[in-house]
């Protein structure tokens, strides 16, 4: 294992919800952090006060060229800034691809160019699209969506840059992360901060389809610390992990144990059914057997945790994406 006390690294979407706690989890590890983020999904609130703030658009290369130059080199990027809306992006196309794929590479860039040590990108089991169950990394990604197709180009991009440059990196594929700090605001992602928040103001739960779609929901915790300590562990270099929970439920389970979590009936208003992969789950043994993380938490407590800090909070006046690129079969609700 590599030693992290002299490391300065990079987190990017660092006010987000997974890179927030993935800079929490790099400074535990005794690492200088430098977080970054424009704020555009993300609170300036959910940055840790021991981190370095610069706030800043990664679109922007001259921003992302003046970061290294002023606040590099990085030993390590941990890169988590995206807009992650599956089901949005078929008609946010242009967006998608300058947020999740032109950014990146202009991280890329700089970190090929100043010798960084490995860059952690985090991706997602949507590249995966609708294959066989469980999803394993042994698969031929085919992403089904403009988001999973923009994130397996970076994937397939840094293994050229690593062929080319030698730069090593790790590449995670979460999938459903929930918990404390997550945007509830977000009309078009995170379907348990849509519940909770449609909860709070008296709502029904709003459901597409028949809701016997099934995904496993993973808990903050049993992803951002192994995301931390990744670059730390050389058996991870140039490998790609599934990560997150292993048990999949249905949307009407899932609605049941909000509601129960609030107190709350489960009122469900089902709205006509939206173009996605219906089941989607993966296998977790390879990170399980690099990492050795805990036992994963919990749907039922992980939905408790997540239900007490947004008691807290308070409800969230959900937030309409300004420029939808194509209104074409637009899902209800998102009009």
């Amino acid at each position: 294992m590599n030693d992290s006390s002299s490391s300065r690294v990079l987190v990017t979407g660092a006010a987000g919800f997974i890179g927030s706690h993935v800079a929490d989890h790099c400074l535990s590890l005794g690492m200088s952090v430098v977080a970054t983020d424009d704020l555009s999904g993300g609170f300036r609130e959910n940055v840790p006060d021991a981190a370095e703030w610069v706030q800043g658009d990664l679109k922007d290369r001259d921003f992302v060229q003046t970061l290294w130059r002023t606040k590099g080199p990085f030993d390590y990027v941990y890169h988590l800034g995206a807009y992650a809306a599956e089901g949005l992006s078929h008609f946010i196309r242009a967006f998608n691809y300058t947020n999740n794929l032109v950014a990146s590479m202009h991280l890329l860039n700089e970190a090929v160019k100043a010798k960084t040590r490995c860059f952690v990108f985090t991706s997602s089991i949507a590249v995966y699209g609708k294959g066989q169950l469980p999803m394993t990394e042994e698969m031929v990604p085919q992403p089904e969506d403009p988001y999973g197709i923009s994130k397996y180009a970076v994937e397939l991009d840094l293994k050229a840059a690593h062929e080319m440059f030698g730069l090593n990196w790790i590449v995670f594929r979460p999938h459903n992360v929930y918990g404390e700090r997550q945007n509830i605001a977000d009309r078009y992602r995170n379907v348990i901060g849509i519940f909770m928040n449609q909860l709070l103001q008296g709502q029904p739960m709003t459901v597409f389809g028949d809701g016997l779609q099934t995904r496993a929901f993973s808990h903050i915790d049993d992803v951002a610390p192994i995301i931390a300590r990744s670059p730390l562990v050389q058996d991870a270099y140039n490998q790609v992990f599934n990560i997150g929970a292993d048990t999949p439920y249905t949307i009407i389970q899932l609605a049941n144990e909000i509601a129960a979590a609030f107190g709350k009936p489960a009122v469900l208003k089902h709205l006509p059914a939206r173009n996605e992969v219906v089941h989607a789950f993966s296998d977790h043994t390879k990170v399980r057997n690099v990492f050795n993380p805990p036992p994963p938490i919990d749907l039922r407590t992980g939905i408790r945790r997540m239900a007490a800090w947004v008691k807290r909070r308070g409800p969230a006046t959900p937030v309409r994406f300004s420029d939808i690129e194509i209104r074409e079969k637009l899902p209800a609700g998102w009009e």
